[in-house]
């Protein structure tokens, strides 16, 4: 690659844009190319975003000579078929979360990037952020004690709306999938700290949740994780149901609490972890983040294609793999496949 990476925006909806936004700040990214089903959707955004080429076919992107890395911004069905074409098209990738619609089919994306040797991440930008490094430290070094019990949420309200993807079966729709993936990641990040792994895959899990009338999707769904070692944890998640998307962590010497974990410091600026010991004050650790979320994100892709990698030290296959597994076992209580 060159200097910079040069990167093709696969897809033009809401979270392409807010990727293109975060490329077009970074450091070390540039975006080069977009397509979409629709040549004139790809010419608009191509303007918009001050990118070169558009391309009204996804396959005509994955051609583009002057693309280094594709980012993967459909909706979640068709994320295994463009993560292998591109695969074999010799472009490194970046796919948006959940990875894929099930565990078969994060292992084909896997299978492709390890073919071909190319780089493969899914898109939990949380995790290239300092504020999740600092979280990580503080479990290291045992600010709260031994840790028992992690409790994390994110859910939002949605009005109901069949052809929204949110509420399609067919396209993946329900909480879990959107945004309980990110609760589950963070449980098995934590709960692998705290025995010097990058993450740990839990020895049990029993769900609950609410599937819509009309959906047939999880509108609202909790779990709970059981750990070896004894670390439990409580999470939660939907798409019709206002959480407080926080995590939580309990010790045997008080908690930790991060209030604002999937989206911390979106434009750069600072984000804070509150830390409360037993009998003490409770402390504010301040994290500064000089960048955006989403350019963090590309930089930290762009890094890692540097340095030869194929995987990332912060959200590696195997990882991937082990969410995804977590996230079919939740599904399954709910009587969903």
């Amino acid at each position: 690659m060159t200097l910079q990476l040069r990167w093709g925006i696969l897809a033009t909806g809401n979270i392409a844009q807010v990727f293109a936004d975060g490329v077009r700040l970074s450091r070390f990214g540039t975006l080069t190319a977009v397509g979409s089903r629709s040549l004139k959707t790809a010419k608009n955004f191509a303007r918009r975003f001050h990118i070169p080429q558009a391309y009204g076919r996804y396959s005509d992107l994955l051609k583009d000579p002057q693309v280094d890395a594709i980012y993967i911004a459909t909706p979640h069905p068709s994320h295994v078929e463009w993560a292998v074409k591109a695969a074999r098209a010799g472009k490194h990738i970046l796919c948006e979360k959940p990875l894929a619609m099930d565990w078969r089919e994060t292992r084909r994306m896997v299978e492709a990037a390890r073919k071909y040797r190319l780089f493969l991440m899914e898109a939990f930008m949380y995790r290239c952020h300092p504020q999740t490094e600092k979280l990580v430290e503080l479990i290291r070094r045992k600010a709260i004690g031994d840790l028992h019990l992690i409790q994390a949420s994110f859910g939002f309200e949605a009005p109901v709306d069949l052809k929204n993807r949110l509420f399609s079966r067919k396209l993946g729709g329900g909480g879990i999938l959107d945004v309980g993936c990110y609760p589950v990641s963070i449980a098995r990040l934590v709960a692998g700290t705290i025995t010097g792994k990058l993450f740990a895959d839990p020895v049990e899990v029993r769900g609950a949740g609410r599937l819509g009338k009309e959906s047939e999707v999880d509108e609202y769904a909790m779990a709970v994780l059981k750990f070896s070692g004894g670390v439990t944890a409580e999470i939660s998640c939907g798409i019709r149901a206002l959480q407080e998307n926080n995590v939580i962590l309990h010790g045997s010497k008080g908690t930790i609490q991060v209030t604002d974990p999937w989206l911390p410091s979106w434009q750069g600026g600072f984000s804070k972890i509150l830390l409360q010991k037993k009998g003490r004050r409770p402390q504010e650790i301040i994290v500064q983040s000089q960048d955006g979320l989403y350019s963090r994100e590309a930089d930290h892709v762009a890094a890692c294609i540097r340095q030869g990698l194929t995987q990332s030290p912060a959200m590696g296959w195997n990882d991937s793999l082990g969410n995804m597994r977590v996230l079919d076992l939740w599904r399954q209580a709910l009587g969903m496949s």
